[in-house]
C-alpha cells in the first residue's frame, strides 16, 4: 500500500521524526495539533490521536499510535480519530502498532506516556482561549488504582464510594486527602502519593496541604476528622463481597477472516497457525479481554479501514466492556501477546519489514530537512573499573581450588568455575562473582558451581552481584573483566576424568601434543579470545581468524572477511598461548595441503558475514505472587522509580536478564531469585527466543552496579532511601528525607554472615535454599508460574540441603573484605540488656520475616531483640543472654527456625 500520498492530512507532516509525544484532537470535525503545554490534559467530550516515538539504542524509531476517546465524545469525532490514527500510520510506512484507548479503560503501555496520571476534564477540546467557568473550587473524590501505573477515576462524592480495598484522593480547595483501604497495597499508596503530588502541583500551585487518612483509625488525629466530616460524620464502611466482583473467565480464542465488505467468517478457534493469516487479507482475532485485527502486508487502505471499522461494530453488537482492548497489527508488527495465541510462530525475516518502511520514512525525513540517526556501532563500553582485582576457583565436587594468577586466564570447557572480582567503587570497593559454566562440564559440577557461589555471596557483607553464565553464552562485562582469556577442550575437575571413564567417550583435555584449533575474537587488546574448537574444517569462519597447532608446525588463518583489528588481535594471542611459536601465516584460500590434512581434509564451511541480531531495548517485568501462582507483568517507559522496594523484577537485555530484588520483597535468598531467572527465560514471555543459557545476573536493592543502571537516569540518592516505597514517597512529599524510617541500607540486609565454614554451613539447614539446578527444564513439583495470564510453567519448591559432608571446601574460598574497614564488626549488634531496658517491644506476630503486618523502622537483621522476655524463651527456647553468647551461625540457625531470619 501507498506509504504517504497527498491524500495524507498536512498535520502529520514530519510526525514521528523526533522522539517524544505528539497529540492531535478532533476539533470542528478537522485534527489540530495539541500544544505541549496541554499534552496530558484530555477532555471527556474529545477524542484524540496519539504519536509515541522512541529511537531505540540500537538505532531504529518505534512508533505506537494510540487515539483515544473520552467518554462523552460523540461517535463522528470517535469514528474520524479511528480513520486519522489509521492515515498517520500509512504516513510513517504502516510500521506502527495502533491501540484503541476508551476513557476509564486505558491501556497501562497508554498511560505509561503520562506518569504519574491523567485525569480528564468535563468539556470539548477547543484552541480559542477561554476563560474558567465560575470561581468556587469543585471537591471531587476519585478512585487511584495501579502499582507501577495509576489508573485514576472520578466517583460520586459519597461515603458509600468508598472500600477497603482501594485508594482514595479526596480533592478540597485547602487540603488534600489520602485515604488508603486497608486492603490496599503499598505499592497503590505509593502510586497514588504521586497523583496526589501532581494535583498538589497543578491544580493548587504547590500551595495546599496534604493528609493521609489510615482506615478504620478514627481517633487521635484531627486530620481524621476533618475527612470524615466532609462526608457528613463517620459511618462504618461495609465489608466488600466475598466475590470481591466480577470474575474473569477464560474466554475460547477465535479467529475470523473480515471480507471487503465488513462481513466477519470465523474460520478457526483455540487451535490456530500462522499459516491461517494471509498476506492480502485482514482477519480479527478475538481472545475476550482484547481483540485484534490483523491487516495483511499487501492490502488497501480501504480494506484496512473496512475491517477496522468492522471490529469497532462487533464490539458494539456484543455489547463487551470498554474494557476490552482492541490493537491493530501490520504484518511483521505482531506483538508478543498477539503470537502467543497461535501455536507457533516461525522466526522469519520479519524484522526486514518493519525496516523496509522505516526506511522509506527515513527518506522523506531527510528530504524534509529532518536529521535521521544511522545504526550505531555495537556498544563495547565497560561501565566500571576492569583494572581491579581477579581471583578464579576451579570447582571440584565439594572443593573449591584457587587458581594460581598466572593460570586464572585460562579455562577448560569441561570444568566449571566461580571468578570473584573486585573493582573500586564510587564509595567503598564492590565484588562482582560468576558461576562460569564450561559446556562440556558435567551436570553435578554445574550445580555445585552455583550452589557454592550462592552460599559464599550470601556469606559475605556488602551484598555483591552474582550472575550465572554458560560457555558461549557469556556477557561483554564478563570479557572485559578477564580482558584476554583462553578456553581449552576438556577439563581436569575429577566430576569430568569421572565422566570421561563411565562413558568411554575420548578424553579432548588440551595437549601441546595434540592437535588444537582456536578461534580468535575479541573487539581489542582489553577484550580478546582464544576459544579451542572441533579441529575440523567445518569450524572455520570467512569472519573470523584462527591458530592451528598440529605437532610441530603453527598455521595462523586470516578469514576474508576479517580486519586489521582482527589481525593484531591474532598476534597478541600467539604471545600469549606460546611465545615461542613461529607460525605459518596462511590467508584464506591459499591454504597448503599440510593445513587441510590437520583439519582431516577440507569441507564447506561458512563463508558470508556474521550479521548481528536486532537488539530491541530492555523491557522490565514484575514478578507478583498470590496464593502460590506466580505472575509477570510488564512495565512499559520505565524508570528508576519503577523499582519498587516490595518487588521482585526482571530486566530482560535479550542478551542476559537482570533479577532485581528489592529490600523489602518476599524473596529470601538470591538462588530463589535466579530460579524466578530461569522460568523467566523458559516462558519466553517476548516470544524474542532468548537462550535457556542466557546469563543472570542477580541484584540486591541498594548494590546495583554500573552495567545496570546505566538502563535508567540513576539517582543514587534514590537508591539510598529507607522504608517501604509509601513511607518514601510521604517523606518527599513533605520535603523529608526518608533515612530516619527504617535501619542503615547494610542493617537491612536479610542475611549477615560471618564468611567461615561455620557460617556457610548454616545456610545449608535453612528452609529457604532451593533445590539447585542449572538446566531451566528441570522438573521438580511446586507453585504454579503464571505470565500475562497466559502463559505457566512450574517453580521449584524449596527444599533443604546438605551442603558440606567431613572438611570444609572453603579454606580457600572468596572472602569479601567489610565496606568500610573502620567500622566495628560488631557495630549493629544490639545487646540483650540494653534491648530489655530501652526498645520497644513488639509481638512475634509482627516480627516474623513472613508477617502481614510488619514493623517498621527496626533493625531486621536483630528481629529477635524485640521480643519481649517471655516470648523470646519461648520461641528461642532459651534466655536473650545464653542466645547472645553463641556463635553466629548458630544464631541465625535458631532464628530461622522460627522464622525471624
Amino acid at each position: 500500500m501507498a506509504f504517504y500520498s497527498k491524500d495524507v492530512d498536512p498535520v502529520f507532516h514530519g510526525a514521528g521524526a523526533k522522539p517524544g509525544l505528539e497529540i492531535w484532537c478532533i476539533e470542528k470535525l478537522r485534527l489540530v495539533p495539541v500544544t505541549k503545554s496541554s499534552i496530558g490534559k484530555f477532555y471527556s467530550g474529545s477524542a484524540y490521536v496519539v504519536l509515541s516515538t522512541t529511537v531505540l539504542k540500537s538505532g531504529p524509531t518505534q512508533h505506537d499510535i494510540h487515539y483515544w476517546l473520552g467518554n462523552d465524545a460523540n461517535e463522528v469525532d470517535s469514528a474520524l480519530a479511528s480513520d486519522k490514527a489509521l492515515e498517520l500510520d500509512a504516513a510513517l510506512g504502516s510500521c506502527a502498532v495502533q491501540y484503541r484507548e476508551v476513557q476509564g479503560q486505558e491501556t497501562e503501555k497508554f498511560l505509561s506516556y503520562f506518569k504519574p496520571c491523567i485525569i480528564p476534564v468535563e468539556g470539548v477540546f477547543t484552541t480559542q482561549e477561554g476563560a474558567l467557568n465560575g470561581d468556587t473550587y469543585q471537591v471531587t473524590l476519585l478512585t487511584c488504582k495501579g502499582d507501577h501505573v495509576a489508573h485514576v477515576k472520578e466517583v460520586p462524592f459519597s461515603r458509600s464510594s468508598l472500600n477497603h480495598n482501594d485508594v482514595f484522593i479526596l480533592d478540597t480547595a485547602s487540603k488534600i486527602f489520602l485515604f488508603c483501604g486497608c486492603n490496599s497495597s503499598i505499592q497503590e499508596r505509593a502510586k497514588a502519593l504521586e497523583v496526589v503530588q501532581y494535583i498538589k502541583e497543578n491544580k493548587h500551585s504547590g500551595k495546599c496541604e496534604v493528609a493521609t487518612i489510615e482506615d478504620g483509625k478514627l481517633v487521635g488525629d484531627s486530620d481524621v476528622g476533618e475527612f470524615w466530616s466532609l462526608f457528613g460524620g463517620y459511618a462504618p464502611i461495609p465489608r466488600d463481597s466475598a466475590l470481591g466482583g466480577p470474575q474473569q473467565v477464560d474466554s475460547p480464542v477465535t479467529l475470523f477472516w473480515i471480507s471487503l465488505q465488513g462481513k466477519l467468517s470465523q474460520i478457526g478457534s483455540d487451535s490456530l497457525e500462522k499459516d491461517m493469516l494471509e498476506k492480502n487479507k485482514c482477519y480479527m482475532l478475538d481472545c475476550g479481554a482484547e481483540v485484534f485485527v490483523w491487516m495483511g502486508r499487501n492490502t488497501l487502505i480501504t480494506e484496512r479501514k473496512t475491517s477496522i471499522s468492522a471490529a469497532e461494530d462487533f464490539l458494539r453488537k456484543q455489547e463487551r466492556s470498554n474494557g476490552t482492548h482492541l490493537t491493530f497489527l501490520t504484518e511483521g508488527l505482531e506483538t508478543s501477546i498477539f503470537k502467543s495465541y497461535f501455536n507457533s510462530w516461525p522466526q522469519t525475516a520479519e524484522t526486514k519489514l518493519y525496516d523496509e518502511g522505516r526506511e522509506k520514512v527515513a527518506a522523506i525525513f531527510k528530504h524534509q530537512g529532518y536529521e535521521v540517526k544511522e545504526l550505531p556501532e555495537e556498544d563495547v563500553q565497560s561501565y566500571i573499573n576492569c583494572r581491579g582485582t581477579l581471583k578464579v576457583w576451579r570447582v571440584n565436587g565439594h572443593e573449591l581450588s584457587l587458581l594460581p594468577a598466572s593460570e586464572q586466564t585460562k579455562l577448560y570447557s569441561g570444568d566449571c568455575y566461580i571468578v570473584q572480582y573486585t573493582y573500586p567503587g564510587t564509595e567503598r570497593d564492590e565484588s562482582l562473582f560468576y558461576a562460569w559454566l564450561g559446556q562440556g562440564s558435567v551436570l553435578e559440577d554445574r550445580a555445585d558451581a552455583v550452589f557454592h557461589m550462592d552460599a559464599i555471596v550470601n556469606s559475605a557483607r556488602g551484598d555483591p552481584v552474582m550472575a550465572q553464565v554458560a560457555q558461549n553464552k557469556e556477557p561483554l562485562q564478563f570479557f572485559l573483566i578477564f580482558q584476554t582469556l583462553i578456553v581449552y577442550k576438556g577439563g581436569i575437575s575429577a566430576g569430568y576424568k569421572k565422566f570421561v571413564a563411565e562413558t568411554g567417550v575420548d578424553d579432548d583435555t588440551y595437549d601441546e601434543k595434540k592437535t588444537a584449533l582456536f578461534r580468535v575474537q575479541g573487539t581489542g587488546p582489553e577484550n580478546m579470545q582464544a576459544i579451542q574448537v572441533d579441529h575440523v574444517s567445518r569450524s572455520l569462519n570467512s569472519s573470523y581468524c584462527y591458530i592451528l597447532q598440529s605437532g610441530t608446525s603453527v598455521f595462523t588463518w586470516i578469514g576474508n572477511l576479517t580486519s586489521s583489528k582482527d589481525h593484531d588481535l591474532l598476534d597478541r594471542m600467539i604471545e600469549l598461548i606460546n611465545p615461542a611459536w613461529q607460525p605459518i601465516s596462511v590467508r584464506e584460500g591459499s591454504e597448503p595441503d599440510s593445513f587441510w590434512s590437520s583439519l582431516g581434509g577440507k569441507t564447506e564451511y561458512p563463508r558470508e558475514k556474521e550479521m548481528k541480531k536486532f537488539i530491541e531495548d530492555p523491557h522490565l517485568f514484575k514478578f507478583t505472587c498470590t496464593e502460590g501462582d506466580f505472575k509477570v507483568k510488564e512495565i512499559y517507559s520505565f524508570t528508576q522509580d519503577d523499582l519498587t522496594t516490595e518487588d521482585v523484577l526482571v530486566l530482560d537485555c535479550q542478551k542476559e536478564i537482570y533479577v532485581w530484588i528489592g529490600r523489602h520483597s518476599t524473596i529470601k535468598s538470591k538462588q530463589e531469585a535466579l530460579n524466578l531467572g530461569l522460568k523467566f527465560l523458559q516462558t519466553n514471555i517476548l516470544e524474542e527466543e532468548l537462550s535457556l543459557e542466557a546469563p543472570i545476573y542477580v541484584i540486591t536493592e541498594g548494590h546495583e552496579p554500573p552495567f545496570f543502571t546505566c538502563f535508567f537516569e540513576w539517582d543514587p540518592s534514590k537508591a539510598n532511601m529507607h522504608g517501604n516505597s509509601f513511607e518514601r514517597k510521604l517523606a518527599t512529599l513533605k520535603g523529608k528525607t526518608s533515612s530516619g524510617t527504617a535501619p542503615s541500607r547494610n542493617a537491612l540486609k536479610p542475611r549477615s554472615r560471618e564468611a567461615t565454614p561455620d557460617g556457610l554451613r548454616s545456610r545449608s539447614n535453612s528452609s529457604n535454599g532451593w533445590e539447585r539446578s542449572f538446566s531451566p527444564a528441570s522438573t521438580v513439583s511446586g507453585s504454579h508460574l503464571k505470565f500475562s495470564d497466559n502463559y505457566s510453567v512450574s517453580s521449584p519448591t524449596p527444599v533443604a540441603r546438605k551442603l558440606f559432608t567431613g572438611s570444609s571446601p572453603y579454606q580457600d574460598s572468596p572472602v569479601i573484605e567489610p565496606s568500610s574497614p573502620s567500622t566495628n564488626e560488631n557495630s549493629h549488634q544490639i545487646d540483650a540488656n540494653e534491648t530489655s531496658a530501652n526498645s520497644l517491644i513488639y509481638p512475634y506476630q509482627r516480627l516474623t520475616v513472613s508477617s502481614t503486618e510488619p514493623v517498621s523502622g527496626i533493625d531486621v537483621t536483630k528481629r529477635e531483640a524485640y521480643l519481649s522476655e517471655e516470648e523470646f524463651a519461648e520461641k528461642i527456647g532459651m534466655p536473650k543472654g545464653a542466645f547472645y553468647k553463641l556463635p553466629k551461625w548458630r544464631q541465625n540457625k535458631l532464628k530461622m527456625a522460627v522464622d525471624l531470619f
